[in-house]
């Protein structure tokens, strides 16, 4: 098994313990994802796996070439069992939307039709990743995360399971909206809360620009509520699909958004963020904004919202529990 050390600054603060990082699956989005890890320096140990075994081999001697420059950090191939002391491993395995068929912008299944093929490959490997990683943290970043959350929450036998969940798409949002106000992304707080999917929830009413209110800052420009809504959700819903007709995979997004999670899990930075967890009110892994620790979501923040932002989020979480009804996953959480 070939390995790769790199010296250099040695991230983090003393007494982090090793931090090892497992990524599962070698493709477009896990090669992102361990991009953006080594850039990071988010681990001291970053370990690949992948059912071709060549390249994982060949994404982690790519990486290390340039790792000298980022942090010390080793990088290898492995499989299965070479997982064994992770603090948080990254699933991105799966057909993507593309290969899918997932980029009709006017389909209502948009990344669900993914699911049952997806499901399929979890059933398969997260027992292995569960088995081998005992004390990890599961990161699912496979399309759709949510749905495949819970069956991975299921199968792993423990709650420490997250999704990607709408940290992505929230910040979109700030993307877009700031380019239409013309301020930097920074000084935007915007989030999208629900399924990582079409029945998303866009929070207009907690839009802030530097503290103020949105509405304040269009009225100030006299600038249209109703066009800035409708010009920046048609943009962020349909991110991805532009992406994917452009590049075929939409992929560094959501690698360095992977890499955050797993730095704020690892550190026990207590961050907050829009990530998919298991919810006992909708009994279904869905995003709410969540305080991350070194097990996963310590503690999950209900922000105000509207009747009709209400309504929504509970129009996407029926549409998360129908999906996981397709799946054979229920709403009971495991022991």
């Amino acid at each position: 098994m070939p390995i790769f050390p790199v010296c250099g600054a040695l991230p983090g603060s003393p007494g982090e313990g090793h931090m090892k990082v497992g990524v599962v699956g070698a493709g477009a989005v896990g090669s992102a994802c361990a991009f953006a890890l080594t850039l990071r320096g988010v681990a001291r140990e970053i370990v690949l796996v992948d059912r071709t075994r060549k390249r994982a081999r060949a994404v982690a001697a790519d990486l290390s070439y340039g790792a000298p420059l980022t942090g010390r950090v080793v990088l290898r191939d492995g499989d299965y069992p070479d997982l064994a002391g992770a603090e948080v491993v990254l699933i991105t395995v799966g057909v993507n939307e593309k290969t899918g068929g997932a980029t009709d912008r006017s389909d209502p299944q948009g990344r669900l039709r993914l699911l049952d093929t997806n499901a399929g490959i979890y059933r398969e490997l997260v027992p292995k990743v569960a088995a081998a990683a005992r004390g990890a943290v599961l990161l699912v970043v496979t399309d759709p995360p949510d749905p495949l959350a819970d069956l991975a929450r299921l199968a792993a036998g423990h709650h420490r399971v997250l999704s990607t969940g709408t940290f992505l798409d929230s910040l979109r949002f700030r993307v877009h909206l700031a380019a239409a106000l013309d301020v930097d992304p920074a000084a935007v707080e915007a989030q999208i809360l629900g399924e990582h999917g079409t029945s998303e929830v866009f929070v207009w009413s907690g839009v802030r620009v530097a503290g103020v209110p949105l509405a304040d800052v269009l009225s100030a420009r006299g600038l249209s509520r109703a066009a800035c809504v409708e010009a920046v959700e048609r943009e962020v819903r349909y991110a991805n699909i532009a992406i994917i007709e452009g590049n075929q995979a939409s992929q560094y997004g959501i690698g360095v958004v992977s890499a955050r999670l797993s730095e704020m899990i690892l550190r026990d930075e207590h961050g907050v963020v829009p990530v998919g967890a298991y919810s006992e009110r909708f009994g279904v892994t869905l995003s709410l904004p969540s305080i991350l620790g070194r097990q996963g979501v310590k503690e999950v923040l209900h922000p105000p919202l509207t009747a009709e932002e209400e309504q929504g989020l509970e129009r996407s979480a029926a549409t998360l529990r129908e999906a996981g009804a397709r799946i054979g996953v229920g709403a009971a959480a495991p022991g």
